[in-house]
């Protein structure tokens, strides 16, 4: 028989005559037990860290475009221009105008302060997914007027909610950009009719947001001519987003602009979660750690147990290192079943944690109102590499202890 082989028969029979050794089996299967939930712990954890990246990300860039085009001096006058020479640059896909500003929205129910958004609804839809998170409405409403020549507006549903506000209903913006009089300064207020509801999952921009066409919001704030804030850029592939800005600033070296992706606007955000997925990956490491320390409690007292065993193989003939390899199947092997039980836990409560979304969030706290799970092949694999690697090492002790046994000492009083 190879000698491999014959290693690994010995290494099987001692693991299945565990059973027999009642101290010896009790630690064992706390091992298996141990490396098993550890395993199962890094694949629910991990996945619900890059599940709420990932969700974060979309949600994020559902509402923002993927690059930003700015001005240096406040304001875009030229930007259909601007616009032009944006849209031929390769991995372009859709250009469009904003105008950002604060004002306060006024209804029947209260005043509240709130983001407007200035957009152009034909081409916003290429760039935004806001079309995708109305529960009321539609974007298009937005370039329609009623008899009364009253604009339209859309809100988020928390912002509606906390208002008593629905499609059809009367509200009044309130411009920062008012005049003075002899009375003193006076706001420019315009009323608008409510359109729609969105709801994004992120209470930030439910409760504080608003979406009214571009030349709504000039007239609302005063601006002249064709002045937008900036245009919103949308690309083929999200994760090449600092290429194409390097390619826009170089078409756009001519005007007065800055260009910047998402990012770099959320660079803090994501390297915050990104450090976080790998220090839960550390703590959550140690259990596997623990069960491989039960292993090397496994294989000690194996050793001191098989004493004899190992004395009467090494006088037959068996090499240190054969001896040694023995040892480290075992240990392997009880390595092996436990992060094979980790999947059989981790991965089932993964998906289930997936689909039906029984752990809610508070919405008001959390960015998201769920607890996203994204299972991945590479972290998956990192995982069962990395407990099977604690495993293998934590052999190496035992193994290099029974190796090192002299079977005439070994065997002197028998």
């Amino acid at each position: 028989m190879p000698s491999h082989r014959f290693e690994a028969f010995v290494a099987l029979r001692y693991l299945f005559a565990l059973r027999k050794q009642s101290f010896i089996s009790v630690i064992s299967i706390c091992a298996v037990c141990g490396v098993a939930l550890g395993v199962a712990a890094l694949i629910v954890v991990i996945g619900v860290m890059n599940g709420f990246s990932k969700d974060l990300r979309d949600k994020i860039l559902g509402v923002n475009a993927h690059v930003i085009i700015s001005s240096l001096a406040g304001g875009i006058r030229e930007s259909a221009v601007v616009a032009e020479a944006a849209a031929q640059t390769p991995e372009v896909v859709g250009v469009t105008p904003f105008i950002y500003s604060e004002v306060m929205l006024s209804s029947p129910d209260g005043v509240k302060g709130v983001v407007l958004r200035g957009i152009e609804p034909r081409t916003a839809e290429q760039v935004l997914s806001l079309s995708k998170d109305m529960v009321q409405g539609k974007v298009s409403d937005l370039a329609e007027e009623d008899p009364d020549g009253r604009p339209g507006v859309i809100i988020g549903s928390e912002l509606a909610k906390r208002l008593a506000l629905s499609p059809g209903m009367q509200v009044s913006l309130l411009s920062p950009s008012g005049r003075q009089t002899a009375a003193g300064f006076q706001p420019k207020i315009r009323n608008f009719l409510v359109r729609g509801t969105f709801r994004t999952g992120m209470y930030e921009y439910d409760s504080t947001l608003g979406y009214v066409t571009v030349d709504a919001a000039r007239d609302l704030l005063g601006y002249k001519g064709d002045f937008v804030s900036g245009l919103e850029v949308r690309i083929k592939d999200v994760d090449r987003a600092e290429q194409v800005s390097q390619s826009l600033r170089k078409r756009l070296t001519g005007f007065p602009v800055y260009v910047r992706n998402w990012q770099e606007m959320n660079a803090n955000l994501f390297a915050a979660l990104k450090l976080e997925k790998t220090a839960m990956f550390i703590i959550l490491a140690m259990i596997v750690l623990v069960g491989s320390f039960s292993i090397v409690n496994t294989l000690v007292m194996l050793v001191m147990q098989k004493t004899k065993d190992i004395a009467i193989l090494m006088s037959l003939g068996a090499e240190p290192a054969s001896i040694s390899r023995i040892f480290m199947f075992q240990g392997t092997f009880i390595g092996v079943i436990g992060t094979v039980l980790g999947y059989a836990l981790g991965v089932p409560a993964g998906l289930l944690l997936k689909k039906y979304q029984f752990i809610k969030l508070p919405s008001d706290v959390y960015p998201v109102d769920y607890l996203p799970v994204r299972l991945e092949a590479l972290d998956l694999t990192l995982i069962g590499l990395a407990a099977l690697a604690l495993c293998f090492l934590s052999t190496l002790y035992p193994a290099r202890r029974a190796a090192a046994l002299n079977p005439s000492d070994a065997l002197r009083y028998e």
